[in-house]
Formats: C-alpha cells, sequence, structure tokens
C-alpha cells in the first residue's frame, strides 16, 4: 500500500489502468489523486467489478477520457480532505453513490442527486476506484458512513448495483406485497433485484441465460426461472396469470428491452436499468402494447446519498444478505482478467477486489 494514510506523504500508488478503449488494462504506479476543496481523498478498501466497468473500457461511456483508471463502487477509509469539506475527517469509513450530485442544482436541492446536472463519477467523469487511492467530489453531499457491522466488500456492493437494485424495486416501482415481479438479467443488479423484490413481499420471475445464475436467483428469493429469449415473456404472462405487476431489465439490449414491456400485463410497471448503448442505444419497444395495457416505462439511474439509511436498515433487520451475492473475492492484479470476462455474461455472483 501507499503510505500516504499513515504519513501524510505523497507518493505514487498502485492503480490499474487502460490507454485505449478495449487495450490492455495494466498495473502500474500512478499519481496520488489530489484532493478538490469541496471533496476528500479516500483509501480504498474493497471495491467491486461492475459491468459499467467494462462499458467504460470498452469506449461505450463518452465521459471516459483516456489514460483512465476505472472504478465505481467502493468502500474506504478518509485520508485527506479538502478546505470546504465541514461533514467528515481523516479516518472516516464512507461508501458513496456512484452517481455524486453537485448539490445545488435543482435536481440536488429537490432531493434527487441521482440525477444531478452537474454529477460527477469516480470511474468514468474522473479516475476510480481501482487503485489505492480516489478522488471523491463534493463530499459533504455526496459520502455515506458504513455502519460498523458493515464490512468492506459488503459496503462495495452496495455502492452501485444493489443500491441501484433498491431504488428500481421500492423507490421507482414501488412494488407492493403479492405482485409479480419479473426481473430480466441475473448479474449483480438482477440478483440484488430479486432478493429486494422478494422481501418486499413480491413473487419474483428470473429471466437468464445461465443455468447457474438462475440456480444462484432461486437461492435468494425467486419462486420461478425462465431462459431469456424464445418465449420468455409468453411464459411470464402464463405463470403470473396474464402478467408480472412489475418488470425490471437489468441487462439492456434491443431484445431484452422488448421482451420485458411484453411480459407486463394490464397498467404494468416497466423500470429499465440496464444500459441500452453502442448499437444498442436505440431499442425498439412494443409502444402497441404499451398504448393498449396503458404501461408505465421508467428508468432508474442509481440512487441517493439520503437513501443508504433505507437499505441499512433492511440489512440490520436480516430482510437482506447481499453477502449471499458475492462471488468472488479477488486481488486488484486479477481485476483485468474479470472485466474482460464480462463480455460473455457468465460471471456468477458479485466480484469484488479486497487486497490491493
Amino acid at each position: 500500500m501507499g503510505s500516504r494514510g499513515r504519513t501524510g506523504v505523497r507518493l505514487l500508488v498502485r492503480g490499474l489502468v487502460f490507454r485505449e478503449f478495449g487495450g490492455e488494462i495494466s498495473l502500474e504506479s500512478l499519481p496520488d489523486p489530489a484532493c478538490s476543496p469541496d471533496g476528500v481523498v479516500v483509501q480504498v478498501l474493497a471495491t467491486g467489478v461492475c459491468r459499467s466497468d467494462w462499458h467504460g473500457w470498452r469506449g461505450h461511456d463518452p465521459d471516459v477520457t483516456l489514460p483512465h483508471v476505472p472504478g465505481h463502487e467502493l468502500a474506504g477509509t478518509i485520508v485527506d480532505t479538502g478546505r470546504d469539506v465541514t461533514r467528515w475527517k481523516r479516518g472516516d469509513r464512507v461508501t458513496v453513490p456512484f452517481v455524486c450530485g453537485c448539490g445545488t442544482c435543482p435536481q440536488c436541492t429537490s432531493g434527487n442527486q441521482q440525477v444531478c446536472d452537474y454529477q460527477s463519477q469516480p470511474g468514468f467523469t474522473h479516475w476510480g476506484s481501482f487503485a489505492e487511492y480516489v478522488r471523491l467530489d463534493f463530499a459533504d453531499e455526496n459520502l455515506v458512513t458504513i455502519p460498523p457491522g458493515i464490512d468492506d466488500t459488503i459496503a462495495a456492493t452496495l455502492g452501485c448495483r444493489f443500491v441501484t437494485a433498491f431504488r428500481a424495486v421500492v423507490d421507482q416501482a414501488r412494488v407492493a406485497p403479492g405482485e409479480w415481479v419479473a426481473v430480466f438479467g441475473c448479474g449483480g443488479v438482477g440478483l440484488s433485484a430479486v432478493m429486494i423484490a422478494r422481501a418486499a413481499g413480491a413473487r419474483v420471475i428470473a429471466v437468464d441465460i445461465s443455468d447457474a445464475r438462475l440456480a444462484l436467483a432461486r437461492d435468494v428469493g425467486a419462486v420461478s426461472t425462465v431462459r431469456a429469449g424464445g418465449t420468455a415473456a409468453e411464459l411470464i404472462r402464463e405463470l403470473s396469470g396474464g402478467g408480472a405487476h412489475v418488470s425490471i431489465d437489468a441487462v439492456g439490449g434491443n431484445r431484452v428491452v422488448g421482451d420485458a414491456i411484453a411480459s407486463l400485463g394490464t397498467r404494468g410497471r416497466h423500470v429499465q436499468v440496464g444500459l441500452t448503448l453502442a448499437a444498442e442505444s436505440r431499442p425498439s419497444i412494443p409502444m402497441d402494447r404499451v398504448v393498449a395495457k396503458e404501461l408505465t416505462i421508467m428508468g432508474s439511474h442509481g440512487i441517493q446519498a439520503h437513501r443508504y439509511p433505507a437499505v441499512f436498515a433492511l440489512l440490520d433487520s436480516g430482510a437482506l444478505d447481499p453477502e449471499l451475492l458475492v462471488g468472488k473475492r479477488i486481488p486488484l492484479a486479477q481485476a483485468p482478467a474479470e472485466l474482460a470476462a464480462m463480455e460473455t455474461f457468465e460471471q456468477v455472483g458479485m466480484t469484488v477486489v479486497d487486497r490491493f
């Protein structure tokens, strides 16, 4: 590890960097990140390997400029604070939503920091957490204290996929007990959505191409599973007795969006979480069904820092156990291989870097 957190000395630190989209991701010595006046620098103790990082590496995100350090799901300890920071100090153990709000735009002042007009995103708008240290801006607006009972690995898994699923299920879809919820895609977001919807009392149908992922979905709460593609939408309508009340697309892509909407019953609600980027950026929507069935289509983009207490309360109650979703714990040097493997959608559970 670098010595900044112990001595205050600014040294080169280790991190993963790529210099061309889709190119080699190498472990190198990088400059220690400078602390902005309203921000902090955090020593990273754990960071998730997320498909959003894969999109950034592949060049699908216009915010990413080269060279770049990915990583946005993190937990760590503050080692430096900017002069304008009032709520945080060195030694505080924190996590952060992957969308950081500015605190002053109309979206932030209305409590919707997840769609801030001037948002920053570690690992996208600036260098991220696949390194020993990361800079986080607008600290007073965005940081979240990690409760003592939650370890660093679990806190890192919350940082994007789990809390994104929480907002999609609880705040956007407003899933109610007894409703049928179809979750398309059983990666990190999808499995989190299965678990959270089940905790809300819903009957969950999980959809994926992988038998191993579908098995894990059953383990965390799905009452039925369906293989993706083909007649998936029709099977969901049969299983749910006319169509799901809620569909959640945790994958993205033309076929998945259409199937998820087609799986809904009358006045159903669709929540789009998975990114539709590059060639899949303009998916075909069965608008005739949307009109005839009075369907609702919503996006869901991250979560606000002020909603974390609701997530922590469910974890504390035992209703949710994100540790069931952790598939691998790896050293930082193995993260490039894990990221490249996301091309195939074959990983089961979440991968977390916990050794630097």
